[in-house]
C-alpha cells in the first residue's frame, strides 16, 4: 500500500519548483506585455522610461525570469510581493475594498504566493538550490 505521507514529502519541494516555474512564465508575460507589447491583441503601447508602469515591466520581467531560474529566489520574490501590494493600493484599491469587484484578485494572488516563496524558497529545481548544495559540499570538504 502507498503511504500518502511520504508521497507528500518526496513530490512537496519537486511541486513547490514546478510552481514557482508556472507562476514566473505568467508573470514574466505581464512584464514582456508592458515592455515590449508581446503578448497582445491591441496595438503596442510604449511607456515611458522610468514611468511607474515601465518600472512594473522591469520588475515583472526581469523579476520573473529570476524566479524561472530559481536564482535569488527569496529576495526577487520579496520586491515582487511588494510590487503587487503596491499595484493593489495603486490601481485596485481606489475602484472599492472588494478585490473581486475592483478586479484586483490577480495582484492580491500573486503578492502572497511571491510572500509564500520568501519563505518557503524556489525548491530543489532551482539555481538556488545547487548553489547552496555545492557550497556545503565546499565545506565539508574544508573541515
Amino acid at each position: 500500500m502507498i503511504n500518502l505521507n511520504k508521497q507528500y514529502t518526496i513530490w512537496s519541494p519537486r511541486l513547490l519548483s514546478v510552481m514557482r516555474v508556472v507562476l514566473s512564465l505568467l508573470f514574466m508575460s505581464h512584464g514582456s506585455q508592458k515592455l515590449f507589447g508581446i503578448p497582445s491583441d491591441h496595438p503596442f503601447h510604449s511607456f515611458a522610461p522610468f514611468s511607474l508602469l515601465w518600472i512594473a515591466g522591469i520588475l515583472e520581467f526581469f523579476g520573473g525570469i529570476l524566479l524561472f531560474l530559481g536564482l535569488f529566489t527569496r529576495p526577487a520574490a520579496f520586491v515582487l510581493s511588494g510590487e503587487m501590494a503596491v499595484a493593489y493600493f495603486k490601481a485596485h484599491f481606489p475602484a472599492g475594498l472588494w478585490p473581486l469587484l475592483n478586479h484586483g484578485e490577480l495582484a492580491v494572488l500573486y503578492c502572497f504566493v511571491f510572500l509564500f516563496l520568501v519563505v518557503a524558497g524556489g525548491g530543489v529545481w532551482s539555481v538556488d538550490s545547487l548553489r547552496a548544495s555545492a557550497a556545503s559540499k565546499r565545506n565539508r570538504a574544508i573541515t
